[in-house]
């Protein structure tokens, strides 16, 4: 059975590119495509594909802020980022916000197959365009935050309450959260309840800055 992508970008010429180099891969097919962050959100949620291959510069949202919303919503959903940008900072923000592959556009159809397979089996995937010294770094600073956050309180919250917890660190109303995970408000309220108390944290500005200090919020890009 075909492996299900969609593709996310702002560029319509480059999607239908993508699209078609994609489609020439007998194991994987595209079953949608976006021009922005809000229709990727609302066919993702629809056609619940394998992977989606997301652009970092969207024209309402950041691909990495796309991503957290994505891997919050479906944590099951492979994410590639695909940029014209190569430096560390972007890239780390991609990972951090749980994509596993990060493609530099220029040299996308070199790369585009040992991206998809190496992410749809669970691997890192960083474009082989990126030199040896910014690949050093990443692994390194992606060890240390990994070294950190595993002793935090952040591990004993449930899957669902990690998730109502990026949502709400992200500024999500509890309506919106509610609907994006087809739940109630009340049971997003008691979430927020169990996360509050096992976090002990006291108040939304708190949980911010707990979440930026594991790496779960972005700095603006």
């Amino acid at each position: 059975m075909k492996r299900k992508i969609i593709i996310i970008d702002d560029h319509s010429h480059f999607r239908e590119s993508l699209q078609h180099s994609i489609e020439q891969f007998e194991n994987f097919e595209v079953v949608g495509t976006a021009g922005d962050s809000r229709e990727g959100e609302e066919i993702a949620m629809q056609l619940k594909p394998d992977l989606a291959v997301v652009d970092l510069s969207l024209p309402d949202k950041s691909g990495i802020q796309l991503t957290r919303i994505l891997k919050t919503i479906l944590p099951e959903l492979t994410i590639v980022i695909v940029s014209m940008h190569s430096k560390i900072h972007y890239i780390l923000g991609a990972l951090q916000a749980g994509a596993l592959g990060y493609l530099v556009k220029e040299s996308v159809s070199k790369t585009l197959l040992d991206c998809l397979e190496s992410t749809l089996a669970g691997e890192h995937y960083l474009d082989a365009a990126l030199s040896e010294e910014v690949a050093v770094k990443l692994l390194d600073v992606m060890a240390q935050q990994v070294d950190s956050s595993s002793n935090s309180a952040y591990g004993a919250l449930s899957p669902r309450e990690q998730q109502v917890m990026r949502l709400l660190a992200q500024g999500e109303p509890t309506k919106d959260i509610a609907e994006k995970l087809t739940i109630s408000p009340k049971t997003v309220a008691n979430h927020r309840a169990n996360i509050m108390t096992k976090l002990d944290i006291h108040n939304s500005a708190g949980l911010v800055r707990y979440a930026a200090r594991l790496g779960l919020l972005e700095d603006a890009l």
